[in-house]
């Protein structure tokens, strides 16, 4: 059985960084103190830390984009990406890589999107084509 992450990470705002994952990416919330708050990360624990600092942030290319780095997110079914997407689409998300397909037609094809919360921490969602394909080289 695949147990759940933890992963923690620092938060400028935790009044803003609440309303992004709870509101905009619909996270459900745990646990929380004045100074962080843990949310249930699609089965996984997801921990906001308020710091009142920025994310150090890089980039790194694949196929035509420059990826965040660092970042984290989860890998979703085919169609919940999409339904993913769109819910953010409407709420006006300002994509660092829009929503689309990389890969495509090659083994490890998938649909890919990224975006920052507001303390800067950049967030990956996708999913695979063929779930078997995960880690396909």
């Amino acid at each position: 059985m695949l147990r759940p992450f933890h992963l923690a990470i620092p938060v400028k705002d935790l009044a803003s960084s609440r309303n992004f994952y709870a509101y905009t990416l619909g996270l459900k919330e745990g646990r929380s103190s004045e100074n962080w708050i843990d949310f249930d990360f699609y089965g996984h624990q997801l921990v906001i830390h308020e710091t009142g600092s920025n994310t150090l942030s890089n980039h790194n290319p694949v196929e035509d984009h420059q990826v965040p780095i660092p970042h984290f997110g989860i890998v979703l079914a085919w169609k919940d990406f999409f339904d993913l997407s769109e819910k953010l689409k409407n709420k006006n998300i300002n994509f660092e890589i829009k929503p689309h397909i990389r890969f495509k037609g090659k083994p490890g094809e998938q649909a890919t999107m990224f975006f920052y919360d507001p303390s800067g921490n950049a967030i990956e969602f996708k999913a695979f084509k063929n779930d078997n394909q995960l880690f396909t080289t």
